[in-house]
């Protein structure tokens, strides 16, 4: 059976970066990409195994 994912954009601060990565890492999110937002801040997409 093939995964299904679930995905999720999270806005990164950047004097907290490490925590917030942390924090959604130990909940199971694995980070895909970071790029830069619309307001010139950084923005996380992350994906986790969808569960039933």
């Amino acid at each position: 059976m093939a995964t299904t994912w679930e995905y999720a954009t999270v806005p990164l601060i950047i004097h907290a970066t490490k925590a917030i990565l942390d924090q959604w890492g130990s909940d199971g999110w694995e980070l895909v990409q970071v790029i830069q937002g619309p307001d010139s801040g950084l923005v996380a997409y992350l994906k986790r195994a969808k569960t039933s």
